[in-house]
């Protein structure tokens, strides 16, 4: 049976399985900032109220704004939508009834909205027995026959991060044989945002950065995301996009979030050390764990990968399957780091599972 393509929404999982939704339910499919919405939204909140009796900006201020002054960029160079998603399906019409270059395993929405632009998606697969590393002869030798390359950094589902000279090796022969590089950078601000290629991109007329307001911001219910690249680049989004694309309360929270600093680190810090500790634990029984760096992790199991999923919904515990992650093809699960507590219940299920299987 075809389980959804994406985390969250656990509901949808128990339905389809037909199992019974227990009391509790832990969702480790998702990979949100389980601290929640920073403290200045909350506090302004009420004050939203007075944005559903008005039309919004029509570019998508105050974020619009806030975006090119977080990023010290101009105005020109980028484009502010309704999530990441949006943004995926206005990129690939640029590329429609082309061809394109995915690299798995990796989010199911490029495919996806290239797809619906009748684009021919050729495939490179990073191999598991390599770490899920970045193929870098593979790719630079597969973008001589397509105008554009999707690459996630760093990688969803793994959470592993391209090194940044194997970066920057694929976008220069990008520039050398006339592929666009597509970066989504949807987890980079639980890494370092000095990794991020946006600081780079005047010099890069052939990169198109896609960013999510999403994850760290926990803010998932709005809607809210950006794209960097060229001026021409985001003309061309820009005449395809619908009017009032963002909401006026989405606008206004985003901008509220950026200058966020504090609330940054400490999601980084959390992260890190749930990550780790989580590692550890996972290792200990013989697990394979992926070398992630952001606030996911993903695992294999020497034992039957179906069984513990079933096992552990049937005790209210969700964890992200793989089957729809090429290269994965259902032996993986992600798990997102949730809080101290969510995390030791995610523990003791699994120590339970392990002693008798």
């Amino acid at each position: 049976m075809r389980l959804p393509e994406h985390g969250a929404n656990p509901h949808h999982v128990y339905a389809k399985l037909g199992v019974d939704v227990p009391a509790r339910v832990l969702d480790f499919s998702e990979n949100v900032n389980p601290a929640g919405p920073p403290q200045t939204v909350r506090v302004m909140w009420p004050n939203l109220l007075a944005e559903m009796g008005t039309y919004p900006d029509p570019v998508g201020e105050p974020f619009l704004t806030a975006v090119a002054d977080f990023h010290d960029i101009d105005k020109s160079q980028l484009f502010v939508g309704n999530g990441a998603a949006e943004l995926l399906a206005l990129i690939a019409e640029r590329y429609r009834d082309k061809r394109a270059i995915v690299v798995h395993p990796t989010f199911s929405e490029y495919e996806a909205t290239l797809r619906a632009k009748n684009v021919e998606v050729i495939r490179v697969i990073a191999s598991e027995l390599d770490g899920f590393k970045l193929p870098v002869d593979e790719v630079k030798q597969a973008m001589a026959t397509a105008p554009v390359l999707y690459l996630c950094t760093p990688n969803n589902p793994t959470g592993v991060m391209p090194a940044q000279e194997d970066l920057g090796a694929i976008i220069r022969h990008g520039a050398e044989v006339g592929c666009d590089v597509v970066l989504d950078e949807a987890f980079i601000d639980f890494v370092d945002e000095k990794l991020s290629f946006i600081a780079s991109i005047k010099n890069h007329s052939h990169v198109i950065v896609v960013r999510s307001m999403t994850k760290m911001y926990a803010i998932p219910g709005i809607r809210l995301g950006y794209v960097v690249a060229h001026p021409s680049i985001i003309e061309g989004i820009k005449r395809l996009a619908p009017h009032w694309n963002v909401n006026g309360m989405a606008a206004r929270i985003g901008a509220a979030c950026l200058p966020e600093e504090s609330f940054r680190q400490q999601a980084i810090q959390h992260s890190n050390q749930q990550r780790e500790q989580f590692t550890s634990f996972l290792k200990g029984y013989g697990c394979t764990v992926t070398d992630s760096v952001t606030n996911f992790l993903t695992f294999k199991i020497n034992q039957d990968a179906n069984k513990l999923y079933l096992d552990l919904l049937e005790r209210g515990i969700v964890l992200r399957h793989s089957e729809n992650f090429r290269g994965m093809d259902g032996r993986w699960f992600r798990i997102g780091m949730k809080n101290g507590t969510d995390m030791a219940a995610l523990q003791e299920e699994l120590k339970r599972w392990f002693a008798v299987n």
